[in-house]
């Protein structure tokens, strides 16, 4: 399309868009739905990413301390932890707060079971490692377990030496089999998101194509007359690709604004009644998802168009 075709494509395709408004409509309505749920699944994929980190955020190791262990040796290992590669933050637990979490989780026979306990504490003390790459859970407790540091501190009973390495394990704690299942589900989910969006980005353009393909078949006879007076194919696709991207941006709009108000809507919502998970999507991962929404509507509101006329463009 020629620069001085421009502005006779422009008011060409607008003539057109409100002349033929109801087959202009179902091209925008289908360019609408199809964005819209590429968009939301697109923030969905996002938003069951920030919840599964969350999940796996609360993926830490616990690792038990003997009572005779000195506060010394306790808090240079903790010092130690606090070194070691992929750990984000190391919490010392006292047998007072492991005593006071405990009773906490029971709230329902709290009483019953401190009177049971005769003002005895049998809580060991632990340290709670949260770390970096929670994936990487199993190999820092066994990092933890064959350090020799922490053998020397660690709540073992007396057994013999071969029987010390299980006691050892024992102390070291992270939910080794749900942790497991976990991550597998969780790489399931991140697959299965990619492998939707990429199919539905696919269908949008077959849908969105085929709306394209039947309005410009609807105008056949117009294109064949601009023919017979001896139009250039480039002065005859203008007004038409013009016009498919015209409706591929009040489409995109529209989507936009539908996933504006599901995100200032019901987002907010959602996170409220499931406060225990985060559903943070950041402002710069919309405004990319926006930004990727208007671009696919325009590029394939521009090649759909292109495409569509060809048949009706050969000599």
């Amino acid at each position: 399309m020629a620069p001085s075709n421009l502005g006779y494509s422009i008011k060409e395709a607008f003539r057109h868009f409100f002349r033929n408004w109801t087959t202009s409509f179902g091209a925008v309505v289908t360019i609408f739905l199809s964005l819209f749920i590429i968009g939301l699944f697109i923030v969905g994929s996002v938003l069951i990413n920030s919840a599964i980190g969350s999940v796996e955020d609360q993926v830490t190791i616990q690792a038990y301390i003997s009572d005779e262990a000195s506060d010394e040796d306790v808090e240079d290992y903790l010092h130690k932890l606090e070194r070691m590669d992929n750990v984000k933050g190391v919490e010392f637990v006292s047998k007072e707060q492991a005593l006071e979490e405990y009773s906490s989780s029971i709230s329902s026979s709290a009483d019953v079971t401190m009177s049971a306990l005769d003002g005895q504490n049998p809580l060991p003390r632990s340290y709670r490692v949260e770390m970096e790459d929670p994936s990487q859970v199993e190999e820092m407790a066994d990092k933890i377990k064959a350090d020799p540091d922490f053998r020397k501190i660690v709540d073992v009973a007396n057994s013999e030496v071969e029987d010390k390495d299980a006691d050892v394990a024992e102390n070291v704690r992270y939910g080794q089999e749900e942790v497991a299942r976990l991550f597998q589900l969780t790489d399931y989910i991140r697959i299965a998101a990619v492998v939707l969006v990429a199919l539905l980005t696919f269908v949008a353009f077959i849908f969105i194509n085929n709306t394209i393909r039947l309005s410009i078949t609807a105008r056949r006879r117009e294109i064949a007359i601009m023919r017979l007076v001896g139009a250039s194919n480039g002065f005859i696709r203008g007004p038409f690709v013009t016009e498919g991207v015209l409706q591929a941006l009040f489409g995109s709009l529209l989507a936009l604004g539908a996933l504006e108000l599901i995100r200032n809507l019901v987002i907010p919502k959602v996170s409220a009644s499931v406060s225990w998970l985060s559903f943070v999507v950041p402002t710069e991962v919309y405004l990319a998802t926006y930004g990727s929404l208007v671009l696919i509507g325009v590029l394939i509101g521009l090649f759909g168009s292109a495409i569509a006329m060809r048949r009706y463009l050969k000599v």
